[in-house]
């Protein structure tokens, strides 16, 4: 589903690489979190997923996609394939929270009879129906994520890129959008989740691929807690843990 292979970037004036050589395979339907200190290269990796940075060296496979083969033109296609999830939202201050999900759809091309019928049910997805009609000032910053999540989800996508999406809630609304992501893994979509926030990895306990200068120094596949160093993780700090709560690689040119 995602394949990175010997992936390189370095941005100039850097002394060192923000990605170094890195190589890892997230299969369909997984849950994987990525994890890091600042500046380890974790938005540099999912720039690079979303084709806003490209590599100096290594090939990017992303649902069956060869990055290498998506031109200039064609990017805005394929990170429509993508569901995306941001820390900020970027919701459209100015519309209701059935047209911020309703907008990207018909970005997508979606006819007006398909939009009607399925904004609704996204936003009963996210439980957000009630809300429908109010503007994002109106909401809390959950409530705001959830619709930054609906829209992203809304056209189905496979995969669901998560860049710190807990970064600026409570704890309580935090786990309320780990859940909510959860349940959108139990449908089918494989999500990628980039975090600081300790207590959500290691209460899920899925895969934890943790970045540091630039490199994979630890890829917890199954169980995972967070850690952000290359020590070995003790067995026993796996089975402390509390499990949390219960959408073919091959080259496409576009």
């Amino acid at each position: 589903m995602i394949l990175v292979d010997s992936v390189t970037k370095k941005y100039p004036g850097d002394a060192k690489p923000a990605l170094d050589s890195v190589s890892l395979h997230i299969e369909p339907n997984e849950f994987a979190f990525l994890v890091g200190k600042s500046g380890a290269g974790k938005s540099t990796f999912i720039k690079m997923i979303t084709k806003e940075e490209i590599p100096d060296s290594g090939k990017i496979i992303v649902g069956g996609i060869d990055l290498d083969y998506v031109k200039k033109r064609h990017i805005p296609s394929y990170r429509r394939r993508l569901g995306v999830v941001f820390q900020d939202f970027k919701l459209l201050p100015r519309r209701t929270v059935y047209e911020n999900v309703a907008f990207a759809l018909e970005i997508a091309g979606m006819s007006g009879k398909e939009i009607r019928k399925t904004v609704p049910k996204v936003l009963e997805l996210v439980d957000l129906l009630d809300q429908a009609k109010k503007f994002p000032s109106q909401l809390s910053g959950g409530q705001q994520q959830r619709v930054s999540i609906a829209r992203s989800v809304a056209r189905q996508p496979k995969i669901l890129i998560a860049d710190e999406p807990t970064a600026n809630l409570d704890k309580l609304t935090t786990q309320e959008i780990i859940d909510l992501l959860k349940k959108i893994n139990d449908f089918g979509t494989t999500i990628l989740v980039s975090t600081h926030d300790e207590s959500i990895v290691n209460t899920l306990q899925k895969r934890v691929i943790t970045l540091a200068d630039g490199k994979i120094v630890n890829d917890q596949k199954n169980n995972g807690i967070y850690k952000l160093d290359a020590t070995p993780v003790p067995k026993e700090s796996r089975t402390l843990q509390t499990p949390g709560h219960a959408l073919k690689t091959k080259r496409k040119v576009m």
